[in-house]
């Protein structure tokens, strides 16, 4: 293949992409239309150019929506499955024995790194051999106008591509007269994706430079709902303020109850500042704010603002279930997914509702939904593989698991969930196996100790077991089968009472049959019938 330049300056987000894509789909579309409409989301995100070739087959809601009814940003792992269904398609139509030479890879945009290493990854190189360099001639300096930059702005918001945001969107406040109207879109989606990224100083900066600047009532509510949010959406729960976000979220409601479009504005607010009230633990007074928030979009905006009212449904559904109201959560999912069938989130949501009730079956409907509308999505395959476990089909349980991890190979929780199973199947290297990559992420998680402490007691390896098993209770005092395993090592050492202990101690914390059954043996063996 002819070399492809990867500077970022070229294209913007996936340069690397849409040169190689322009040169695969074409083909593609004469030999194998299926496979490129297929991956239709993955192609049109990456390469717009293509959009007239490569029809929509997947289209969300909001794709036929003004800019301001756009409210949902994706999240920044859509790229990681942007660049697993990218790399599946350009596995599949590629011959093999192909090179691909990449130059200027170290001024890539973050969507081509992160496509670059799936690539490397998940394709063989006997198929594919990709050769990445630093070096490269450096392109001509990107003249682009505002309103270009505003165009390559709004794209790359509409696909989640936020660091492309960011740095494109502070170009475009450089650009652009301070204040004014087209100053002010390129700060609130510069700060938004600043905020997405975890860069929080910086989007705060970018909200009080607004602040600092208008006297425009709308611009002074977002920046103090976006304020807001940074505290009460901080990933880590110590670095949240959750008294100054009230503080900000009641500012913005105090100043969108003065602003034409109130309905919407205030709704919005009000929705804020429920997530501040569920995290300080106020879940009926959070579920009033919602509420209130959708009768005010159902009496002011009958014919406006779906996805604004799609997404406080899934809100009060998911309020509603953690209050134990699973009939109507389950409503309120089924009318957000209503709105918008292509959207795969609320099929998640409504799945793990379905799987927390026992309703295996449609469950997994749910996450056959969302895996169907969705890029490689990991959370869904992983969800899957649950459900299978819980219907006893091992086999296919597991192929999910394996997928998840070759979509992501950071996802924790499918070590846990496949070493546990491969250790119940008797599969005790590839469960060590597992344990040990997991234990490499996460040092000290007590769900691979209490595996580990199993599989060192089935080894033999008695002192080894007693010791991951101590130290997955110490990190963990309430998981259960710790506290059962560790009982189960104990009677095999002849340690009946202490035994007895730790297995009173998972009953209390999960009475399952299996952990009955097995206090009762050393019961028995107490002599106590």
């Amino acid at each position: 293949m002819p070399p492809i330049d990867a500077h970022r300056r070229l294209h913007g987000p996936y340069t690397v992409a849409a040169a190689l894509l322009a040169r695969l789909v074409p083909d593609a579309l004469e030999r194998s239309p299926d496979l490129v409409s297929a991956y239709d989301i993955e192609i049109r995100a990456a390469v717009p150019a293509l959009r007239g070739r490569v029809p929509a087959r997947r289209v969300t809601i909001d794709a036929g929506l003004p800019d301001e009814e756009r409210i949902l940003v994706p999240a920044p792992r859509r790229t990681l499955w942007l660049a697993n269904g990218l790399t599946e398609f350009v596995a599949a139509v590629t011959p093999p024995g192909r090179v691909l030479v990449v130059h200027n890879a170290d001024e890539a945009d973050p969507t081509d790194t992160e496509l670059l290493d799936v690539m490397t990854r998940r394709i063989p190189a006997a198929h594919l051999r990709i050769e990445v360099y630093t070096a490269g001639p450096r392109p001509p300096e990107d003249d682009r106008t505002a309103g270009e930059l505003w165009e390559l702005v709004d794209h790359c918001v509409r696909e989640g591509f936020l660091h492309a945001v960011a740095e494109l969107g502070g170009r475009g406040l450089a650009v652009t007269e301070e204040g004014g109207q087209a100053w002010w879109r390129f700060a609130q989606r510069t700060a938004t994706a600043l905020g997405g990224l975890g860069r929080h100083e910086q989007a705060r900066a970018v909200w009080e430079r607004v602040r600092r600047v208008s006297q425009d009532p709308n611009m002074h509510a977002a920046a103090a709902y976006g304020t807001a949010m940074l505290d009460a959406r901080h990933p880590d729960p110590a670095q949240r303020d959750l008294g100054r976000a009230r503080g900000w979220v009641n500012q913005a409601i105090a100043i969108s109850t003065l602003v034409p479009d109130r309905a919407f504005k205030l709704g919005f607010d009000r929705n804020g500042l429920a997530l501040i009230e569920l995290r300080e633990g106020r879940k009926e007074a959070a579920l009033e704010l919602v509420e209130s928030a959708i009768d005010l979009a159902a009496r002011e905006l009958p014919d406006r603002h779906p996805v604004h009212r799609m997404v406080l449904l899934a809100n009060r559904a998911q309020l509603l279930a953690a209050l134990g109201h699973t009939k109507e959560a389950l409503e309120d999912y089924s009318a957000a997914i209503a709105i918008d069938p292509a959207f795969p989130d609320h099929y998640l949501d409504r799945g793990n509702l379905w799987f927390s009730l026992g309703r295996h079956e449609e469950a997994l409907a749910d996450y056959q939904s969302a895996i169907a509308m969705s890029p490689p999505l990991p959370e869904a395959y992983y969800n899957r593989a649950e459900v299978r476990i819980a219907l006893g089909e091992e086999e296919a349980a597991l192929a999910d698991l394996a997928y998840v991890l070759e979509l992501d190979p950071a996802y924790l929780d499918a070590y846990i969930n496949r070493a546990g199973l491969l250790a119940g199947m008797e599969r005790d290297a590839e469960a060590f196996a597992d344990v040990r990559a997991g234990l490499a992420l996460a040092p000290g998680n007590p769900h691979l100790l209490t595996v580990l402490g199993q599989l060192e007691t089935a080894a033999g390896r008695q002192e080894e077991a007693e010791r991951a098993l101590d130290a997955a209770i110490a990190a963990a005092p309430t998981l259960a089968a710790a506290w059962a395993n560790r009982g189960a090592l104990r009677y095999e050492l002849g340690q009946l009472e202490a035994a007895l202990a730790d297995l009173t101690r998972a009953v209390e914390l999960d009475p399952q049959p299996d952990l009955l059954a097995n206090r009762a043996v050393v019961l028995r063996a107490l002599g106590r019938r």
